[in-house]
């Protein structure tokens, strides 16, 4: 999947549906109504709980530059190939991270099979243990095995973090332990500092090396109570993006040792990373880390005020075994359960928004199980506006249409 600022870690799954339509499917040309209706409706209301930038216009993200002129000296020369303002990034990247030097890559995906394949040539080893749900396993078609070189064995595919006494025993050696903070698909979950420390330790002991898939590790200090450097110096590599939490129109980067990053550089040329000039998104990069990451704290705070005020609503709705993963949440985004089939819950949250003006629910509905629906949402700038009250009225108002 395209690590790129005009979608979500959701493209694969869209593609996937535009492709049954083209075969005529009934359920995804359903399925691409809509969602058609949502970004409409999303478009239109007045008021969002989230809103996240693949559902703005091209003119809306542009607005994502105003400014820049703040961010870096215009007057300089443009970037080639990865000087000028793309060294300014990836400097100051390293800087946050408190690591000897870091590099851009233009996704995600390329700079952690660059990374898990230059540590390979390291230890000698090309397997990678990794969780079940963990992106590459996820969403990434294989890429560690079918492009890298690379065999990844999973530790465990619990919805939690491996534990330390999993890496310690699990059956076979490996050469790298990835772990990626928060994880996705288990709803943003996070180990404690106690538990992190003490699963990086029993890699050590192990002679592996340990890097982490920190696409979303900006959002972490909260639940760790640790600033970033503190947390990306338990590993020996770090990835990070500058699309996901911190808006910007894509990219990423990998810090860590210098000669890593230089051996990693190569490799990103080699995988087709050489980009000529890319200068709007780095500094879309910049304004995040600028305007985005001070305001992280704050949402991953509220976010807590809405969970709660998600399960409050939906109790006094009367629905059945709805649920909130985690209860607490660890960042500013995590997961709503709801015992209904997903099309049902997609049409009663495109509903509520369009005959509301109110919109609880930005993203889609996926089927984990028979008659089971889920959906991810995320507090940030325009989530800090609603209180509990109206987070319990929006709920009321869903609720309505969701069980008529």
């Amino acid at each position: 999947m395209s690590d790129t600022a005009a979608h979500t870690e959701q493209t694969e799954r869209t593609e996937q549906a535009e492709q049954a339509e083209q075969v005529g499917d009934p359920t995804a040309e359903r399925s691409g109504l809509l969602r058609a209706r949502r970004v409409a409706a999303h478009r239109g209301a007045r008021r969002v709980l989230a809103c996240p930038g693949f559902s703005t216009t091209v003119r809306e993200r542009l607005a994502l530059l105003d400014g820049a002129d703040g961010l870096y000296d215009l007057d300089q020369p443009s970037d080639m190939y990865g000087t000028g303002i793309v060294e300014a990034l990836e400097e100051k990247t390293a800087a946050l991270l408190g690591t000897e030097a870091a590099a851009f890559f233009p996704t995600g995906t390329m700079a952690q099979q660059v990374a898990l394949r230059c540590w390979a040539g390291r230890t000698g080893n090309p397997v990678v243990a990794l969780h079940g749900l963990s992106h590459p396993e996820m969403h990434e078609r294989n890429a560690f095995s079918r492009v890298s070189g690379l065999r990844p064995v999973q530790v465990t595919s619990e919805p939690r973090l491996p534990t330390a006494d999993e890496v310690r025993d699990f059956p076979e050696p490996f050469g790298a332990l990835m772990l990626e903070l928060p994880l996705r698909e288990a709803g943003f979950v996070l180990p404690t500092w106690e538990e992190l420390t003490e699963v990086v330790e029993a890699a050590r002991e192990r002679d592996a090396v340990v890097h982490f898939d920190g696409a979303r590790l900006w959002e972490s200090t909260v639940h760790f109570g640790r600033p970033l450097a503190e947390i990306a110096g338990l590993a020996d590599s770090v990835y990070v993006s500058f699309y996901k939490s911190l808006k910007g129109y894509g990219g990423a980067a990998l810090a860590g040792p210098r000669t890593l990053v230089e051996e990693a550089r190569a490799w990103r040329h080699r995988y087709g990373g050489q980009v000529f000039q890319q200068f709007p998104t780095v500094l879309s990069a910049l304004a995040g880390l600028e305007r985005e990451l001070p305001r992280l704290p704050a949402y991953v705070a509220h976010a807590r005020v809405v969970a709660a005020a998600l399960r409050e609503g939906f109790a006094a709705a009367g629905l059945p075994w709805a649920r909130v993963r985690p209860e607490v949440p660890h960042t500013h985004e995590f997961q709503v359960w709801l015992p209904y089939d997903a099309d049902v819950v997609g049409e009663a949250a495109v509903r509520h928004a369009e005959e509301t003006g109110t919109m609880l629910f930005s993203r889609g509905w996926d089927t984990p199980g028979p008659g089971m629906a889920v959906t991810e949402l995320s507090v940030d700038e325009s989530g800090l506006e609603w209180t509990a009250d109206d987070v319990r009225s929006a709920v009321a108002d869903f609720a309505a249409r969701l069980t008529a």
